[in-house]
């Protein structure tokens, strides 16, 4: 059981495109594995269900994810400074798993995405590490050791990695959002291995 989960949802690829570099950040750790899982869009009203691997991407996450991963990573494009609903509707699905005390102790980390500067990152990062924190989880964020921090000038926060992609969605990750979400998985996947040894 080597594996980090990253887990998101994301609708326009720029919350995918941070959750590769993550992936990157993970697997930048000796004997550690990114597992890359989605999650299925929700509606109100359901015409048929969703097939149980999507068309394309990474598979949709199950419960058995979360028993299998020494710790999890979860992003969530911005929805008025919360996670987006089909990511909320996967962690309210998760009762037994908090009764069990799955996720309890291993440690978890969050990113996001927005349309602008100033779209409720830290809003949607801090709604997305509160369940976590229900489920016992260690908070991991991004230290100011790394430089990016205070030189960025669209995406990242001590709270996560983030990426502004333009009310267009016209604006690639950057090279400083781009090594914050890498360091955030380099991160979280030591202090994986370090707990789990």
């Amino acid at each position: 059981m080597n594996e980090i989960l990253i887990l998101y949802y994301s609708r326009q690829g720029s919350t995918a495109a941070l959750a590769r570099q993550i992936c990157r950040g993970v697997e930048g750790v000796a004997g550690m594995r990114a597992r890359l899982r989605t999650v299925p869009p929700v509606a109100a009203t359901i015409d048929r269900p969703d097939p149980a691997v999507p068309d394309e991407g990474p598979p949709y996450a199950t419960h058995q994810d979360l028993l299998e991963c020494r710790g999890l990573i979860l992003g969530s494009p911005t929805r008025f400074g919360n996670m987006a609903a089909p990511l909320k509707y996967f962690i309210d699905g998760l009762g037994a798993e908090w009764a069990r005390g799955t996720l309890a102790g291993k440690p978890a980390a969050v990113f996001t995405s927005t349309a602008t500067m100033h779209g409720g990152q830290e809003a949607t990062l801090i709604s997305m590490m509160m369940p976590l924190i229900h489920h016992g989880m260690v908070i991991v964020g991004i230290p100011y050791t790394e430089p990016e921090l205070n030189s960025t000038r669209s995406g990242g926060s001590p709270y996560g990695a983030t990426h502004v992609s333009g009310t267009a969605n016209d604006r690639p990750v950057s090279d400083e959002e781009s090594h914050l979400a890498f360091a955030l998985g380099k991160r979280l996947a030591a202090l994986a291995k370090k707990i789990g040894s």
